[in-house]
């Protein structure tokens, strides 16, 4: 089997829940999505955007652990849970790590569960061709929950499962037609998904501080013609007080009189600017009509090419 990485099919936004036989629902874990490659020798977990990280995962890479095929290709996501609920700053800390000796001591800071959602390849065929529910009997009939792999499961009731999302104050769902085929490096209107909270990745252009410790980021995406235009400004979400002093460190090297929004920004007076190549995950409720991010959450710092923060993902 060839480990060239694939880019797995992605559901659409929606803001209306749809109903119908044919529609099954699922919780949408706040994780990172990875595939998983094993050709009955060599394992490999590779992310949507085609980055190995297998060292970051060494619970995984002994697939004979919990399924029983020859070869095949997983399509789940990896999820570390805080406080009952799967945390997106969480996983990060296993996601960014990229030493061996640094995945040894945080794995055993944060475990890790793979949700298993759907299976491409399978015993030197593939199965990409056949419907969403013929793909979840196979995965039925070759995983072996254990603490790390779960099969996600499947919920017939949309509307009541949203409710519990809501309740849960999860990340939201996703609906999919059990009749689809697997759109490999595409997506359409067989799977859906439906958030309580937005999310994107936006690049920091400037920041503010507070007794000398950086205290809010100033946010920006950029345009097709590769403008960056402000979209509001976070100081809350899931960083620690030694996140805030990192930043803070980081900044001192990539300031610059230069603004590089072209739109003018909240607190200007009070912003010290910087390059822009610091990369956020946020989370907000929605856009304002000004175009800002409304209740903006920091969930967490990404390696990612800054150029990629566009109003495309939105």
């Amino acid at each position: 089997m060839d480990f060239e990485p694939l880019i797995p099919f992605e559901p659409i936004s929606t803001d209306e829940l749809p109903s119908g036989d044919h529609l099954t629902s699922q919780i949408k874990w706040d994780g990172v999505r990875m595939l998983l490659y094993f050709d009955g020798s060599t394992t490999k977990l590779i992310n949507r955007r085609s980055n190995d990280r297998t060292l970051q995962y060494p619970e995984l890479t002994h697939p004979e652990v919990f399924c029983s095929a020859n070869s095949f290709i997983l399509d789940g996501e990896i999820i570390a849970l805080f406080q009952g609920k799967p945390s997106f700053y969480e996983i990060m800390r296993r996601d960014s790590s990229r030493k061996s000796t640094t995945v040894a001591q945080v794995m055993r800071q944060v475990p890790i569960t793979y949700m298993i959602f759907d299976i491409l390849y399978y015993d030197g065929a593939w199965v990409t061709h056949l419907s969403l529910k013929e793909r979840q009997a196979i995965l039925e009939k070759i995983i072996k929950p254990n603490q790390q792999v779960q099969i996600v499961t499947n919920h017939i009731a949309i509307e009541a499962l949203f409710e519990v999302a809501m309740q849960h104050e999860l990340e939201g769902i996703v609906i999919k037609d059990l009749n689809s085929t697997y759109l490999i490096n595409g997506k359409d209107k067989r799977w859906l998904k439906k958030k309580i909270f937005k999310d994107l990745f936006a690049v920091v252009s400037g920041v503010t501080y507070r007794d000398k410790i950086v205290n809010s980021l100033l946010l920006g995406l950029y345009d097709d013609q590769g403008q960056l235009w402000y979209i509001g400004h976070a100081g809350t979400g899931k960083l620690t007080y030694k996140d805030w002093q990192n930043v803070t460190e980081q900044v001192q090297n990539i300031k610059t009189k230069e603004r590089h929004f072209i739109n003018q920004p909240e607190r200007e007076k009070e912003a010290v600017w910087i390059v822009p190549q610091i990369v956020v995950k946020v989370n907000f409720l929605e856009w304002t009509p000004n175009k800002t991010l409304r209740h903006p959450s920091i969930q967490s710092f990404i390696k990612m090419n800054s150029k990629d923060c566009n109003f495309n993902q939105t």
